[in-house]
């Protein structure tokens, strides 16, 4: 499945969805909970990433990299759980 809008809209890239990776729930301010879906997406044209009106900067990281940064709570977990990240 190709995936356009969005992920244009938000990063300049087109990406093609490969497969689900998992699934995190978080709490939403309203009491209620997000279940939020998580998919593997293939980019062909890496050098096109760009941040949105809504964002101020968009880079790529090293797994190293994402280590030491300050991330949403649980984001490096899910991940390392999921085999995309070593601990």
């Amino acid at each position: 499945m190709k995936i356009g809008p969005p992920l244009l809209e938000e990063t300049g890239l087109v990406g093609v969805v490969e497969r689900h990776v998992g699934d995190v729930v978080r709490d939403a301010p309203d009491a209620k909970v997000y279940l939020i879906r998580d998919f593997l997406v293939s980019v062909a044209d890496r050098s096109r990433l760009r941040s949105g009106d809504d964002a101020t900067d968009a880079r790529w990281f090293s797994s190293r990299e994402l280590l030491g940064l300050d991330t949403s709570p649980g984001l490096v977990s899910a991940l390392a759980d999921w085999g995309f990240l070593s601990r």
